[in-house]
C-alpha cells in the first residue's frame, strides 16, 4: 500500500502552461486513491491547473485521504494544521492558497472537517471529485463547499480525458479503476460506508480508457476495485460479463503487453477468472487474494463468508490453472475474541499457502463498523506479539520466494531510471522490483533478464543476452 504519494508534474504541462495555477496532491492509502488523484489532476487541468511536486509552489493543496487505518482522521487534521499556517503566510503576501480534503476521510467526516479546520475551502467525497472544479469556483466566492453526497451521475463520464502527452509523461504502467464500493460488509471494514455499494463501470467505458492509455505508450494496466472481481457489465453478446471476460477482451488490445488486477475477494473468484489465469500470457502470474485470518470462528465473526478450507481449495484450483502464480494476501491479527488457538490457525494457513508477499496489521476499531461494537477486545501487547510472529513468517516466505527466483530468466518490463547511473528499474511478472543495467531509452521495452541476486526489497538482474555471451 502507498502511504503518501505526490503526483509528478509532467514536463510537457509545465512548459505549455507556465502561468497556470499549481496543485499539489498528497495521496494517502491504496492504489485506487492514487488513480483518483491522477483523475482529479485531469479534472483540474481543464481549469488551468498543473500538478507540482513542491507543496511550497502550490496555489491549491489537496489531501486525498484514506480511512482504512486507525487514526487516519487525526493524521489529516495534523496536516491541515500545518497548511493553515501556510495559508496565513500566503494571505499576508496577497497570494491565493486554497485547501481541499478529498477521499474517504472527507466522506466519513464531512462537515466536521470545516468545523474543526476553518482554513479548509472544499471537502469532496470519492464519488464526487468530478465536481471539484465547480466546488473551487464556489469556494472563491467565500462559500466553503462540502460535497459528500453519492453522485447520481457517472463521475467517469464527466471527467475530462487527459492529453496524450500528459498520460505518456506518467509512465509505461497505469492503473484503471473498473469497480468501486463493496457489498460484503466485513465487520472490520469502513469501505461500504465511505465508498458505497458495489458499482461497475460499463465495458465500453473501460475499453475506451484502456485504448487511450495504450495509444499514449502504456504497456501494463492494473485494473482496480475495492472488490475488483465483483465487476459485472453487459457484454456485446448480450450476456452479463465478469472480470474474466473483461481480461480476455483486454488481452486483445494491440500494444497492451501486461495485465494485472487488485483487490479481490475469495467469494468472487469464479471459473472464468481462474481460466483467464490459465489461458492469458499477458495476465501476470501474481494474485492478491486477502483471507484476513485462518480461524473459521474469526472468519465468521469478520463476516468473510468463507472458511479456511474453502480458501485453501480455491488456492489449489488457481495453482492448478497457473502453477507459476505468486500469491499475496492481507491479514488482521487481534480481531475481537481471537484466542491463541485462533492465531495458530492463521499461522498454519500461511504455512500451507506460502505467500510471495503480504500485508499484515493489528486490528483497530473503525467507528461505525460492527467490529467496533464487539466485546472481548484483544490486549494491545498481545496483538503486537502476534503481529511480530506473523510478520516474521511472512517475511521469511517473501525472502524464500525471492531466492527461488535467482537463476531464472524472466521477461522484465523496464519502467523508470534507477538510482545508479546506467541502471533501470522494472517489475518482474510477480510484481517484484528488479534492478538491471540498461539505457533509459529502453524504458517501455520488455527484455529477457537473468536474476542474479536479491536485496531487502528488490531483485538484481543482468540482461540475459550478456550472460549468454559470457
Amino acid at each position: 500500500m502507498n502511504e503518501h504519494v505526490s503526483l509528478p508534474i509532467p514536463a510537457e504541462e509545465a512548459t505549455q502552461r507556465p502561468n497556470s495555477r499549481k496543485v499539489f496532491i498528497k495521496t494517502y492509502g491504496c492504489q485506487m486513491n492514487v488513480y483518483d488523484s491522477v483523475r482529479m489532476g485531469d479534472a483540474l487541468a481543464s481549469e488551468g491547473y498543473v500538478t507540482t511536486e513542491e507543496m511550497a509552489e502550490a496555489d491549491l493543496v489537496l489531501l486525498n485521504t484514506c480511512h482504512i487505518r486507525e487514526k487516519a482522521a487525526d493524521k489529516v487534521y495534523s496536516a491541515l494544521g500545518r497548511l493553515r499556517e501556510m495559508k496565513k503566510t500566503r494571505a499576508a503576501e496577497g497570494r491565493e492558497f486554497m485547501i481541499g480534503v478529498t477521499g474517504c476521510v472527507a466522506q466519513a467526516e464531512g462537515e466536521e472537517i470545516v468545523r474543526r479546520e476553518p482554513a479548509v475551502d472544499v471537502v469532496i467525497g470519492p464519488q464526487t471529485y468530478h465536481r471539484l472544479p465547480q466546488a473551487l469556483k464556489s469556494a472563491r466566492t467565500g462559500r466553503r463547499v462540502v460535497d459528500t453526497e453519492y453522485a447520481v451521475e457517472d463521475k467517469f463520464e464527466h471527467l475530462p480525458k487527459p492529453e496524450k502527452a500528459t498520460t505518456r509523461a506518467r509512465g509505461v504502467t497505469s492503473f484503471l479503476t473498473v469497480q468501486e464500493g463493496c457489498d460484503k460488509f466485513c465487520t472490520f471494514c469502513v469501505v461500504p460506508y465511505t465508498r458505497g455499494s458495489e458499482v461497475s463501470r460499463p465495458l465500453a467505458q473501460i475499453l475506451d480508457e484502456a485504448h487511450r492509455l495504450v495509444d499514449a505508450g502504456v504497456r501494463e494496466i492494473t485494473l482496480l476495485g475495492q472488490n475488483v472481481n465483483a465487476w459485472r457489465s453487459e457484454g456485446p453478446d448480450g450476456r452479463e460479463w465478469s472480470l474474466g471476460d473483461l481480461l480476455y477482451r483486454l488481452a486483445d488490445v494491440p500494444g497492451l503487453a501486461r495485465l494485472r488486477y487488485t483487490t479481490s475477494h475469495p467469494r468472487d473468484m469464479d471459473d472464468k477468472l481462474i481460466e483467464a489465469h490459465r489461458d492469458l500470457r499477458s495476465l501476470m502470474p501474481y494474485l492478491h487474494l486477502p483471507v484476513q485470518a485462518g480461524s473459521d470462528r474469526i472468519l465468521k465473526a469478520m463476516n468473510r463468508r468463507h472458511t479456511a478450507a474453502e480458501y485453501l481449495r480455491l488456492i489449489e484450483r488457481i495453482r492448478t490453472a497457473r502453477p507459476d502464480i505468486a500469491m499475496s494476501g492481507d491479514f488482521i491479527v487481534g480481531f475481537p475474541g481471537e484466542t491463541d488457538a485462533d492465531f495458530e490457525d492463521t499461522l498454519r494457513l500461511v504455512e500451507e499457502v506460502g505467500y510471495a508477499s503480504a500485508y499484515s496489521f493489528k486490528y483497530s476499531t473503525r467507528p461505525g463498523t460492527p467490529g467496533a461494537e464487539l466485546g472481548d477486545q484483544v490486549p494491545e501487547d498481545v496483538k503486537s506479539e502476534r503481529l511480530e510472529r506473523l510478520q516474521a513468517l511472512l517475511l521469511k516466505q517473501q525472502a524464500d520466494f525471492a531466492k527461488s527466483c535467482v537463476g531464472k530468466v524472466i521477461d522484465l518490463l523496464l519502467e523508470k531510471p534507477g538510482r545508479m547511473p546506467g541502471q533501470v528499474i522494472g517489475r518482474s511478472p510477480w510484481l517484484q522490483s528488479v534492478n538491471v543495467d540498461a539505457k533509459t531509452s529502453q524504458i517501455g521495452d520488455i527484455i529477457p533478464v537473468r536474476i542474479i541476486g536479491t536485496g531487502p526489497n528488490s531483485l538484481f538482474a543482468e540482461p540475459a543476452e550478456r550472460l549468454m555471451r559470457a
